[in-house]
This record gives structure tokens, C-alpha cells and sequence, in this order.
């Protein structure tokens, strides 16, 4: 390790003298004139040693580091080592990192400048590295937008479904679903085919269809598609509903509002808070009790930082500290919304126009031939309130819908629906919610006018048929909902509804929970009563009764025991008494995710059902059976899930989702047997890797990188090369990247000259890491315990090199104590054949 604390206290004593010979040199000064006036001795602590720096970019912080610098004004990178206070992009810092390991001279760039960089400079009083870009002098403005992988990528991503359920008498139903994502260039490419079989006498034959076969470019805040397509509400920030038939395949172009490229920065809330101080004081923000945010503030009147806090739309409370004291407190709203903050584009939309049409598909009732178009559009009419309008044909009907999206205040927010569909009907949906202190109470009601005896089938000759099955009338359900918490423990839910429709009447429930500790384990139980519109299941008469459970984390880690007892009405209309007990556990560490179990019984008989989830580096999968304790009738179902990923010629088949938009498939060597790795998106998200080949799902559009480690905390003596990877892809884009894991030893050693005189600044390379011999000689390094060969290096010159017989030296807990390493002439014009180690 080296000796940063050491090496920071010598400088410290160095910033006087330093600072007294500046008067005398101009700026920017080179390091002799900047060491002008110190001690002879304490020049050999800043030249050819490592030195702890910081580094920045235009006066933001890149990281801190350790580096060497030469008298001939030479800097070179030995690594950063800490980036916890830095603002810079990770790819950016990757970017600075590599520019600077290869060694840079000071002053103007004049060779291959990353970045636009201008020039490097270094200042001993403040052991500062300073980049200066062509940037420098820019408002440093942050593009809201991400930039499109320079040239594209390519890659393709196929999700692969299969969903299957079979019954006692019935035969097996299923759906295969292909959601395939490809990327050529700067379009991205999407194909979905469904394959369905459903029992019955108009569904024996098997069903097939593509419903997605298009290209599509992401821009600066819009989207344009080409192809076959469904068209949906791409890109509105608020859905509005419609009535009817939902639009079907469409052969078309489609155009709208797109967020993918925006670049998730830190927004100020759209109100400012303001505090007055009256000497330099702390603001410190609570929320819920709790401080999410403290800053400083000057004396007088001023807004506080909003930026840091959460999205979303809450009270905090502000607390001012002057002097170690409160000196006021006051309750201020925070309303950032999570989605939508650009109040200079109100303006969210989607048009689509084409032709009906189905690709590769056997169902009747899909339509064909006609032309179809429509439009989608939100307006923010005001911070708290969205309008919303469409209009669209589909299957020669004119649908309509409006919406609005209104904050009353902020704790209370409302949204209503309003839409038509010729010759069908007409719909209304109004929600309001209401948030208080300890809980919220929500309102639901909507309502549809049907009249369907205009609706008429087109046959393939024209000849218009009226539909069988037409309906006038109206349907409605509204209910009121409450949750509220009693403490920090206890909550109590209540529902009221009534319906009108498959459904009619009343409906009441009310449920009570409570955490308990039973039998030295953690648990909660739920005390519920109901009281419903009666159905099929309840023999057409009102299903009432009562349900009591309990749940505890009894037994091993993972395990959970369930019971509950209760009454309801049965299928015969009369009272069915029941109870049952469940059992479930958790897997780590092996195919077998989870099991779980469940035994019932009623006034009919005793049922049970059971359920397993499964995990392999290629699909998960669950599945489950179950018998019925009205009839013992057996049922039961499969779902199976798998990714397919390609770079180029490399495949990889994982049990990752691909719900990020882009991955990278991953190959790892590993010296070590069964080694756990963890791969880290800075963008978000972690992938656990095993030996051999795996794949990663990565954020689309965004360039950044992937880091390496070890999962866990017991971490082995080995090294991961390389430890990160950029990244920068499009949608359905695919990367590829190769790591290694090798075995290291820590080598502890000193360098010396034919007359046993310490050598300093030079630099020991491995294949696995870099050193550098310190004034006195001694050194420490990383070393590949498969090629124990040590290269000693000044500047460009290989000087000579040593082969460490790991069995023949000294070893305590994977360090190798080496001795001195005698480099000197007799040993250079061999020094790749001829090794030795003296100690």
C-alpha cells in the first residue's frame, strides 16, 4: 500500500516554502520552478515516488488519486482511488483514467486530446491536477438529452414465453410468445408472434399471429415508427381511456412525443422554499420524521436547493439550526413531479395513420382492408393539471376520449374520463384521492351507456350482418376506500361498493392488521369481515362472513407457516365454514427457488394446491397443481421464461429479463473453481456472473459502464481483469465483453542497484497491476500467481525482469515477502532471459 498519510503530512509542511517561491515564477509553472526554494530532502517526496493528488475537470472533481510525477514535467496515473465526491459521469472518468495511465506531459495537449482537452497542469501548494477543456469557458449547459451511440450498434435480444394450464377433463391450453428487439445502425428493430390454443368448439385449431414487425428511431423528445404495428399510446404521460374495440394491426407510420433519450437530472421542485436566517445557519429537511436533506444557508433571505430531494409530491418539514440550536421550524411543500417537469413543452402526442392489415395470422375476427388513423395528446395546462383529447378509427368507428389530470392541492388530486365510440356507447370514470397524515382515503366511480344494435359484421363480399348479440342498457361501479394507520404497527382498511351490472348491490369490507410475536417468531395476524353482492359462487345469494389469519416466520431462514379460519357463504346459498394452513419456503443457492403448500377444508371436502419456482442460467420457470374441495377436480400450469441474446457470432441464452433495453453477454475465465462474481450497472441494476458465458441486461441509449467484483464478503485473493467495461447502445443493441479471473499474491519487496544502493520511481509491472519503488526502495504490489514475472520499467526502458519461485519463497497469508531485487548492467542486455532475485 502506499503511504498516503506520510506522504500528505511532508506536503503540508511544503505549502509555505512553496507558496513564497510562486512569487518569483509565472504561471502555469513547471514542477522544478514550483520546487523551487524546498529542501533537497524534500524533493525525493514529490519526484519519481507516488503522490496522493486530487484530480478535477474545469474546476469540477474527477477523483481523488495516486500518481508520479518526473522533473521533466511528466504525470502519470497509478490509479484513482477514491470517487465518492465526484459529479463526473462514470464514462467520463473511465475516459480520464485511461489517458492518464499511459503518462502525460504538462502543459498544452499537443498529442491525442480526449475530451477536448486543452491542457494539464499541477499545483504542489494544493497537490491539484487541474484538465483544462474547450469547454472551460461554456455555461456547461447538460444536454436533457442522451447522444445516440456513435456509428449505432447491433445486436438482438429474443424473449422467449411459454404459458401452459390443463385441467382433469380438459385438454391443454397454452400461448408461445416471441418479443424479439434488434438494433441496425441508429433503428431499432421489434417483431412479436403469439401462438395460442384455447379449448373449446371454435378453438381447436391452433392460433397464430405477428402483432409487431417495425423500425423505429428514437430522437430528441419524439419517436417515428415504420412498419406493421399495434397502435397504442406511445409517449402520452397520461393514458386516456377509450370504449370499444381496441385498435388492431396496422401497416403504417406512427410519429409521437419520446422520453428515451432524456437524461435524468436532478430538477428543482417547481415551488421554491425559502428560509430566513439571521446568522449562517443549517436547514435541515424532514420528511415523515425522518432527514432526507441538510444544507447550509447564508444569513437573509433565500430559497433552499430543492434538486437533492425525491420526486413526488409531499410535505416536509424545514427546521433552521443557528448555532446549535433550532431557531425556527415551518411545514413547506415539495412538489416535483416524477415524470413530467418541462413546463416550456407542454405538449406530450402521438399520430398514427396506415391500413388494417394482420401478418401470418388465422383469426377471423381481426380486421383487414380498411383505413385506419388517429391522434393522442396531453397538454399541461398548469403544474397541477394535464388535459387529455383523442380520436381515432378503428374497425369504421369513430372513437373519442378526453381526460383531465388535476392536482387540487397536495394532498388531494383528481382524474376523470370521459369517451364515446359510434354506434356503441358511451363511458365516464372519475378517481379522486385523499392523503392524510396516517393514511389516505380513495374514490372510484365509473359508468358505462351501452347500445350496440347498430354494430354490424362485414362479410368478405361486402354483405353487412347485424350482430347477434346486442345490448342496451348500462353498467356502473362505485366504491370508497380507506386505509388508515394507528401508530406505526396497526392498520385498518375498509371498502364500500356497489355495483350494477354482472354484479348488483352493496358491497362492504373491512380488514385489521397487527404485527405479532408468537413462539419467539415474528409475525402479523388479519381480523376480516364482509359483507357482498351474491354470484355464482355464493349460489346467487349475498356472500357474507368473517376470516381470521395469521402468518409467522417459523422454522429455518426463508420458512413461513400461514393458518387461517373463517365462515362464508357457499355455493348452495348456505353457510360454508372453512380453514386452512400454508407452508412456503425460500431457496438460496440452488435450482429450487421456493416451494409452498397449501391444505384446505369446507363444507364440501379437503382441497390443496402446491407451487414451485425454478432458476437456471438459461430460463426460470413456476409451476403449480391443485385440487378442488367441491368436486376434486385437478388442475394445473407452467410458465416458462427465457432471454436469447447475440453479439456478432456469440449467442447466450439467460434467465435475465430483457425489460432494460440492451445487455452485453459476458465470458468468464476464471483460476478460481465456483467463483461468484457480481457485475454492477452504474446506471442501475446487478447481475450475478458464474464461469463460463453470461449475459447482462443493460440501460439503452445510455453511454456508461459495467464494473466487476466479488460477491459477498469473503473475498478470495485474486484480481478481475478487465474491472469495468463501457458501454453504449442502442435499443435491442448487444454488446460483448471478455474478464478473467486470476489468482494473486501481494508482493512485498525492494529494488536495488548493483551496489545494494535503493532504486527510486521505477516502475514494477505484472500482468495483473502495477508498482513503484518509494525513496528507500521498498515496494508493494498485486501479482498473477500463474505468471510471477516482475518487469522493471524507467520511462519506455525495460531495465530487467524477475522470476518469482512462488514455492521457494516466504509466504503468510497469500503475501510474498521477495527481499531485495538486485537490477543492474550485467543484467540488461539479457534481462528477458536472464532473471534474478537476490535477498
Amino acid at each position: 500500500m502506499f503511504p498516503m498519510t506520510r506522504i500528505a503530512v511532508t506536503l503540508a509542511l511544503l505549502f509555505p516554502a512553496a507558496s513564497m517561491a510562486a512569487a518569483e515564477v509565472s504561471t502555469p509553472r513547471s514542477l522544478l520552478a514550483q520546487a523551487k526554494g524546498l529542501p533537497a530532502d524534500f524533493e525525493e517526496h514529490l519526484f519519481d515516488v507516488p503522490l496522493a493528488v486530487q484530480v478535477e475537470r474545469n474546476s469540477q472533481l474527477v477523483g481523488e488519486a495516486m500518481v508520479v510525477l518526473t522533473r521533466d514535467d511528466r504525470l502519470t496515473l497509478l490509479e484513482f482511488t477514491d470517487f465518492n465526491a465526484s459529479q463526473i459521469p462514470a464514462s467520463e472518468r473511465d475516459t480520464w483514467s485511461e489517458f492518464l495511465q499511459q503518462g502525460v506531459q504538462l502543459g498544452a495537449c499537443t498529442g491525442k486530446c480526449p475530451e477536448q482537452l486543452m491542457a494539464v497542469h499541477y499545483n504542489l501548494e494544493n497537490s491539484m491536477v487541474s484538465l483544462l477543456t474547450a469547454r472551460a469557458e461554456q455555461d456547461y449547459q447538460k444536454s436533457r438529452y442522451h447522444e445516440l451511440p456513435s456509428g449505432g450498434s447491433g445486436g438482438l435480444i429474443v424473449r422467449n414465453q411459454l404459458n401452459l394450464t390443463a385441467g382433469q377433463r380438459e385438454q391443454v391450453d397454452g400461448r408461445y410468445g416471441l418479443e424479439a428487439s434488434g438494433s441496425i445502425g441508429h433503428w431499432s428493430q421489434t417483431l412479436n408472434l403469439q401462438l395460442t390454443r384455447m379449448d373449446g368448439p371454435d378453438q381447436s385449431q391452433l392460433k397464430h399471429a405477428v402483432y409487431e414487425a417495425h423500425t423505429q428511431r428514437e430522437l430528441e423528445g419524439t419517436f417515428l415508427r415504420l412498419g406493421y404495428f399495434t397502435p397504442g399510446s406511445e409517449g402520452l404521460t397520461r393514458q386516456i381511456r377509450t370504449f370499444g374495440a381496441s385498435p388492431d394491426t396496422t401497416v403504417g407510420i406512427m410519429y409521437g412525443s419520446s422520453d428515451s433519450l432524456v437524461i435524468d437530472q436532478a430538477k428543482p421542485g417547481v415551488y421554491p422554499v425559502y428560509v430566513t436566517a439571521s446568522r449562517p445557519a443549517t436547514a435541515q429537511i424532514y420528511r415523515n420524521g425522518l432527514l432526507i436533506n441538510s444544507q447550509l444557508v447564508a444569513a437573509g433571505l433565500q430559497s433552499l436547493d430543492t434538486r437533492p430531494l425525491p420526486s413526488g409530491i409531499y410535505e416536509v418539514e424545514v427546521r433552521l439550526v443557528e448555532d446549535g440550536r433550532v431557531s425556527s421550524t415551518s411545514s413547506e411543500l415539495i412538489y416535483k413531479p416524477s415524470n413530467w417537469r418541462n413546463y416550456d413543452d407542454p405538449w406530450r402526442y402521438n399520430l398514427f395513420a396506415g391500413r388494417e392489415s394482420k401478418l401470418l395470422s388465422n383469426w377471423d375476427d381481426q380486421a383487414t382492408g380498411d383505413m385506419t388513423a388517429g391522434a393522442s395528446l396531453n397538454y399541461l395546462l398548469h403544474p397541477r393539471a394535464i388535459l387529455g383529447l383523442s380520436a381515432r378509427q378503428v374497425k369504421n368507428r369513430m372513437q373519442w376520449g378526453t381526460a383531465i389530470d388535476w392536482t387540487l392541492a397536495s394532498n388531494l388530486t383528481f382524474y376523470a374520463n370521459l369517451y364515446k365510440t359510434q354506434s356503441y356507447g358511451t363511458g365516464v370514470d372519475f378517481n379522486g384521492q385523499y392523503h392524510y397524515g396516517l393514511g389516505n382515503v380513495v374514490f372510484n366511480h365509473n359508468r358505462s351507456w351501452l347500445d350496440t344494435r347498430n354494430t354490424y359484421e362485414t362479410l368478405p363480399d361486402g354483405t353487412r350482418l347485424r350482430t347477434k348479440s346486442s345490448y342496451v342498457g348500462q353498467t356502473s361501479t362505485t366504491a370508497l376506500s380507506l386505509n388508515h394507520r394507528f401508530g406505526l404497527q396497526s392498520t385498518l382498511s375498509a371498502r364500500l361498493s356497489h355495483s350494477n351490472g354482472y354484479s348488483r348491490g352493496y358491497g362492504l369490507d373491512v380488514g385489521w392488521a397487527q404485527p405479532t410475536h408468537l413462539f419467539g417468531s415474528d409475525g402479523n395476524w388479519r381480523l376480516s369481515v364482509f359483507d357482498r353482492p351474491g354470484s355464482l359462487s355464493s349460489g346467487n345469494k349475498r356472500n357474507r362472513g368473517v376470516d381470521l389469519s395469521i402468518s409467522l416466520a417459523l422454522g429455518g431462514p426463508g420458512e413461513r407457516w400461514s393458518a387461517s379460519l373463517g365462515s362464508r357463504t357457499g355455493r348452495d346459498g348456505e353457510r360454508d365454514n372453512n380453514a386452512s394452513l400454508s407452508y412456503s419456503k425460500n431457496i438460496e443457492g440452488h435450482v429450487l427457488q421456493s416451494v409452498a403448500a397449501t391444505a384446505s377444508t369446507d363444507t364440501y371436502g379437503v382441497g390443496v394446491n402446491g407451487r414451485a419456482t425454478f432458476l437456471t442460467d438459461s430460463l426460470s420457470a413456476d409451476t403449480f397443481v391443485q385440487r378442488s374441495s367441491y368436486n376434486g377436480y385437478l388442475s394445473g400450469g407452467l410458465n416458462l421464461d427465457s432471454t436469447i441474446a447475440l453479439s456478432g457470432l456469440t449467442v447466450a441464452m439467460s434467465s435475465e429479463p430483457s425489460g432494460r433495453g440492451a445487455g452485453m453477454i459476458v465470458d468468464v475465465e476464471s483460476d478460481i473453481a465456483n467463483i461468484a462474481l457480481r457485475a454492477d450497472d452504474l446506471s442501475g441494476g446487478s447481475t450475478m456472473l458464474r464461469p463460463g458465458r453470461n449475459y447482462i441486461p443493460l440501460t439503452a441509449y445510455e453511454s456508461s459502464s459495467v464494473s466487476f467484483d466479488f460477491q459477498g464478503n469473503h473475498v478470495p485473493a485474486a484480481a478481475i481483469q478487465p474491472p469495468r467495461a463501457r458501454y453504449h447502445l442502442n435499443k435491442g443493441g448487444v454488446g460483448y465483453r471478455k474478464i478473467n479471473v486470476v489468482n494473486t499474491v501481494t508482493v512485498l519487496g525492494r529494488l536495488i542497484d548493483a551496489d545494494g544502493n535503493p532504486l527510486k520511481g521505477y516502475h514494477i509491472i505484472n500482468t495483473t497491476s502495477r508498482g513503484i519503488s518509494e525513496v528507500d526502495g521498498f515496494f508493494s504490489m498485486e501479482m498473477n500467481a500463474g505468471t510471477p514475472t516482475l518487469e522493471v520499467r524507467k520511462d519506455e526502458a525495460l531495465l530487467c525482469q524477475f522470476r518469482i519461485d512462488i514455492n521457494k519463497t516466504l509466504r503468510q497469508n497469500n503475501v510474498l515477502e521477495i527481499g531485495d531485487l538486485r537490477c543492474h548492467p550485467d543484467t540488461l542486455a539479457e534481462s528477458a532471459n536472464n532473471v534474478e532475485a537476490a535477498g
